[in-house]
């Protein structure tokens, strides 16, 4: 079944088993939780753009947000959206659901053996109705950054900077590096080598202009009607 779910600024779109629905609240609050308690203690936390030091004080999931952070080179919050798609998934498992697609504003955490289409959303020539066929039998992160789509702040001038990893957060963090990377045509290629040269990522595309730069290995595109979609929703 496909659902939506929002509570305050998060806004889920879900694909998981039918009845599973009822979990995802769930994932949502505890990550929400977890994550506004840390910017309680340190309010620094939810506002740098630098990377945040690990702490073993700290719950897992800031400590994975920190992680990513680091090797990213961007502060933690820019892995936040990915963090909560990442547990509210991991609960959509644990309650037994075969299948898990949660999308945050253009971050995914994914668990689906069958292949499923995911929309590309890009203000850009060449990616108009495309996506990515994607299955894993594991959770994996497919993360997007744009400078003209969505609400996320980006430094740079990428239509759309994408990453794909295992590790959900550390997808997001990159998207969001990448997409501050990229300044103009002439930089895509240099930003998309370094950050698809980061330990734990599969591989990343941005695109600016007229071109398209792609490094490491990325799902197949495919051609898929994305009208009727919201950013980066699976079909």
């Amino acid at each position: 079944m496909r659902t939506r779910f929002q509570y305050m600024e998060t806004i889920l779109t879900v694909v998981c088993d039918d009845g599973m629905d009822i979990h995802i609240p769930d994932g949502v609050f505890e990550a929400r939780s977890i994550i506004e308690m840390k910017i309680a203690e340190d309010p620094f936390f939810g506002i740098t753009y630098d990377p945040y030091p690990v702490s073993k004080r700290d719950d897992p999931l800031i400590q994975r947000m920190c992680r990513a952070s680091e090797l990213a080179g961007v502060g933690p919050m820019a892995g936040v959206a990915g963090a909560v798609a990442l547990r509210t998934a991991e609960k959509l498992i644990e309650a037994g659901s075969s299948v898990a697609i949660v999308e945050n504003g253009g971050d995914i955490a994914l668990l689906s053996e069958e292949p499923s289409a995911i929309g590309i959303f890009a203000d850009h020539p060449v990616l108009t109705d495309m996506a990515f066929l994607m299955g894993s039998d594991h959770i994996t992160g497919v993360c997007s950054s744009s400078r003209t789509v969505g609400p996320s702040v980006s430094l740079g001038n990428s239509s759309i900077s994408t990453v794909f990893s295992d590790d959900v957060i550390l997808a997001d963090c990159c998207a969001t590096a990448l997409g501050n990377l990229v300044k103009d045509e002439d930089s895509l290629q240099g930003s998309v080598e370094r950050i698809g040269s980061i330990d734990g990522i599969k591989g990343c595309m941005a695109c600016c202009g007229d071109k398209v730069a792609i490094f490491g290995e990325i799902p197949e595109i495919v051609p898929a009607d994305c009208s009727h979609i919201s950013p980066y929703e699976s079909e």
